[in-house]
């Protein structure tokens, strides 16, 4: 899916790298052995903007470096509603790795953990949940974070779209989340340890026999 990016002056946000894994690369060649080191960097100005890169070098300060001015090149715009928090639930995909963002009420906190949370924080979000469904590797994790990020669609803009208001946009799914949550669960079928319900017949697999009486014992 095509989808458009608003070009970002960089040079304008107050940028904050923090670095989500290092590892380090062994190289076997006929003189020995090369040791380098690639850096996973992401950045954001907590405002609602966040980027991610990947620099390698021979050393770590350098690999770092390298991965923060490719993160700078990556920068996404990022819509946060009112509370902090994401405007409504996405899932984002990176090959293997699968990550499901849900908004969350005041005051519930960054609900992440590892390569998530890093990405979530560099954004300025302050209330979300999350869940990471596929592979736990840092670079899909990452990846898929910043794809959910980027599916994120404004009220305004698809308000417009629709030629409603905002306030309709809103209801909808406010209405759209209460009526999932008041959805009954399926009836559970009745086991031994929990009969069936009242008024039902319950199956067993003995048949009923009518009460007969007792058979006459011949006198010897």
């Amino acid at each position: 899916m095509n989808r458009h990016f608003d070009k970002i002056d960089v040079g304008s946000l107050e940028l904050k790298d923090q670095v989500v894994s290092i590892n380090r690369v062994t190289k076997v060649v006929k003189g020995g052995k090369n040791l380098s080191f690639s850096a996973l960097v992401v950045v954001g100005d907590s405002a609602g903007h966040v980027g991610y890169g990947m620099g390698k070098a021979r050393e770590v300060s350098s690999a770092i470096k390298k991965g923060v001015e490719a993160a700078k090149k990556n920068i996404v715009r990022v819509p946060i509603s009112k509370g902090s928090t994401i405007p409504h639930t996405v899932t984002g995909r990176y090959g293997s790795g699968s990550v499901l963002l849900k908004p969350a009420s005041e005051g519930t906190g960054v609900i992440a953990g590892g390569a998530v949370r890093a990405v979530i924080t560099a954004a300025g979000i302050q209330n979300i949940l999350t869940k990471s469904l596929g592979s736990t590797t840092a670079h899909n994790v990452v990846k898929a974070t910043v794809d959910a990020l980027t599916r994120l669609k404004q009220p305004e803009r698809v308000a417009l779209l629709r030629g409603k208001q905002v306030s309709d946009i809103i209801s909808d799914t406010k209405h759209r989340r209460s009526t999932m949550e008041q959805r009954p669960s399926p009836p559970r079928a009745a086991t031994a340890d929990a009969p069936a319900a009242e008024g039902a017949p319950a199956e067993t697999g003995l048949a009923a026999v009518p009460d007969a009486p007792p058979a006459a014992v011949p006198e010897g």
